[in-house]
């Protein structure tokens, strides 16, 4: 596995899956019973922009900047840079935002299957206020080992690097293990939009499973002869009640800002 996240960290996804997520959580949290939450692609937490790989690439520049730059930003870019900008020349992966909304009650479960990746992440959360039980092995395989949890209600992250041949694969057969084993769970998948179409052969597996979802997405490059990252989009299987509003707005807003 090549990939590394601090080349992209705070781009126009992380912004979109990232607000996605906190808005999904609150939902989950307006309720008092405690929750579960876990993520399959855990990362290593917390990413240095300053680092010499974020600063070849920039695209922070492309997501959080653009972000801060927003005029009377509405109510949920406002929480979510509440977040973002808590350590300054950081930025905060999908664990360390969880972790900062989380109740002492609700339960975290990280999956990362880099051994580095893994060890770094271990260490940033010795010392978070909200522990999380973190495990380094395959977060599909983590699907079937830690579900389903205690407590029963919550929310799973499936945000994959798509870097094998196999990943959609992969993710179905994982999906499909943890909706048996957890079928109540609210699903949160993450995936690349590029002009090869791979996100569509994802969009026609799930359709084959006849399941209700939403499917916001977002496009920020109509060049047709880009190979590279020119949308994304987020699949949400049984979403909290009511949310749906929330997520349109976020669509919407984050399409024009970005």
């Amino acid at each position: 596995m090549n990939y590394r996240h601090i080349y992209h960290a705070g781009n126009f996804a992380d912004i979109f899956k990232h607000c996605i997520l906190i808005a999904l959580l609150n939902a989950l949290l307006e309720k008092p019973k405690a929750l579960s939450y876990l993520e399959t692609h855990a990362g290593i937490g917390l990413y240095n922009l300053n680092s010499e790989a974020a600063q070849k690439t920039k695209e922070y520049e492309s997501g959080l900047s653009k972000l801060k730059n927003v005029k009377s930003p509405p109510k949920f870019i406002e929480e979510f840079l509440k977040l973002a900008e808590k350590i300054p020349g950081f930025y905060p992966g999908s664990p360390l935002i969880t972790a900062e909304l989380l109740r002492p009650e609700d339960k975290m479960i990280l999956c990362e299957l880099h051994k580095d990746d893994c060890a770094s992440l271990k260490l940033l959360f010795s010392d978070m206020r909200h522990p999380a039980a973190i495990h380094c092995l395959d977060g599909y395989q983590g699907l079937k080992a830690f579900t389903p949890p205690t407590p029963r209600r919550g929310l799973v992250l499936i945000d994959p690097p798509f870097e094998v041949e196999s990943e959609i694969d992969d993710l179905i057969t994982g999906l499909k293990t943890g909706l048996e084993r957890w079928p109540n769970a609210t699903y949160a998948i993450w995936y690349p939009i590029k002009n090869n179409n791979q996100h569509l052969f994802l969009i026609r597996a799930l359709k084959s499973m006849k399941l209700d979802y939403l499917n916001p997405s977002i496009i920020i490059n109509h060049d047709e002869t880009s190979t590279k990252l020119i949308g994304t989009g987020m699949i949400i299987i049984n979403p909290p009640f009511g949310c749906e509003a929330k997520i349109k707005e976020i669509e919407k807003q984050l399409t024009q800002i970005l």
